[in-house]
């Protein structure tokens, strides 16, 4: 049996003003967010306690920056609020917990995951998805890699939709993060525990991207800011896809790359992602992955089996330029040495692999991308 859910109640504003009008943030309130975000739309409010995450780091959340977070957090709340990407929306999940530290322990499994505060969670950016999502994800500077915690109680009560939020977004940005949504919908798509429904969101998602991107490449980048609120809601779609379905061997892969030099996650996704599903396509071309790139073929323009070029001379083109492994510093020895680390510590994702992915075939993956 397999089953379908939405979780988090989905809000949309148009403004911020809006927001603050019906959520009234106050004095009993934790908010995680960015100080540019909250001196541009949030100034005129008084918090009880205002994270700004870029003083504890930069890049995407780390076990450090959470023992930290912890350690200045001096008055009691009773809410947990995040505006931000996915750096931000990840910590903050972490803190509507009874108990978060040690943070190893809590991704171990060793303490439970046990909500006691109400999550309310608003994106920044168009690709994490994580709004709708019960993982979050820390890189563990000592094992040198990325974890994610799945646990039903780092679902947000609410997830709100405010897409004036993203206007400030650098283009850099803007183009990781909905790459990003994009192979959240892929993925998600072929995993084996996809459903009729979470496909729906998937190929929404998928459409809502694609065809944006090709506007943007005929009309050029100044054409986004009128697609902001579709990209915002095409992340949400996919957000939900792989909330239900999962993400696989492209996360997993990209991982390790993330985690040794800084790439920001969509980007190390993006660097995985065609090269993954041409390897899927190797070991079985009539599946799920079939109907995909028919799906694409049709958004796209072209022939099925010149989808994955078509696609990355798209992305190459207008949104973000894609890099050789070795590009970010990646040694010849770490293809061995990521292939290691991804079968040790990444079979949650894995697990929802379109076909299965051995030793080998990794090892291949990398080696074509280096």
């Amino acid at each position: 049996m397999k089953q379908f859910s939405v979780v988090p109640k989905v809000t949309m504003f148009e403004t911020c003003d809006e927001f603050k009008r019906d959520y009234q943030i106050g004095e009993h309130d934790l908010v995680f967010t960015i100080e540019v975000t909250w001196q541009s739309y949030f100034a005129d409010v008084s918090a009880g306690t205002v994270i700004y995450i870029e003083q504890y780091g930069q890049g995407e959340p780390a076990d450090e920056m959470i023992e930290a977070i912890c350690a200045d957090i001096k008055k009691p709340y009773t809410r947990v609020i995040a505006i931000g990407g996915g750096t931000v929306l990840d910590c903050a999940k972490l803190f509507a917990l009874k108990q978060t530290l040690p943070a190893t322990d809590l991704f171990d499994k060793k303490i439970p995951a046990v909500k006691d505060k109400p999550l309310l969670l608003v994106p920044t950016t168009c690709g994490t998805g994580s709004e709708m999502t019960n993982i979050s994800i820390l890189e563990f500077k000592e094992r040198h890699t990325k974890f994610g915690l799945a646990d039903d109680a780092l679902y947000a009560d609410e997830a709100v939709l405010i897409p004036e939020l993203l206007e400030k977004l650098p283009y850099k940005v803007f183009a990781a993060s909905s790459i990003d949504a994009l192979v959240h919908a892929a993925e998600s798509y072929l995993s084996p525990k996809a459903t009729p429904l979470s496909k729906m969101f998937s190929i929404q998602a998928m459409t809502m991207i694609l065809k944006g991107y090709k506007t943007i490449f005929s009309d050029g980048k100044e054409s986004l800011k009128s697609m902001l609120p579709d990209f915002c809601l095409a992340s949400t779609l996919a957000g939900i896809a792989f909330s239900n379905a999962g993400c696989a061997a492209v996360h997993a892969m990209s991982y390790p790359l993330g985690a040794n030099f800084h790439v920001p996650h969509g980007e190390s996704n993006y660097a995985m992602f065609t090269g993954v599903f041409k390897k899927y396509m190797e070991i079985n071309p009539t599946g799920a992955i079939s109907e995909l790139n028919t799906l694409m073929a049709m958004i796209l323009e072209c022939k099925t089996s010149e989808v994955y070029e078509k696609l990355e001379n798209l992305l190459n083109s207008s949104i973000l330029p894609k890099k050789a492994l070795h590009e970010y510093g990646m040694t010849e020895e770490q293809i061995v040495e990521f292939t290691n680390s991804v079968i040790q510590n990444q079979q949650r994702l894995l697990g929802n692999n379109y076909v299965f992915l051995d030793r080998n075939s990794m090892i291949e993956i990398y080696t074509r991308l280096f």
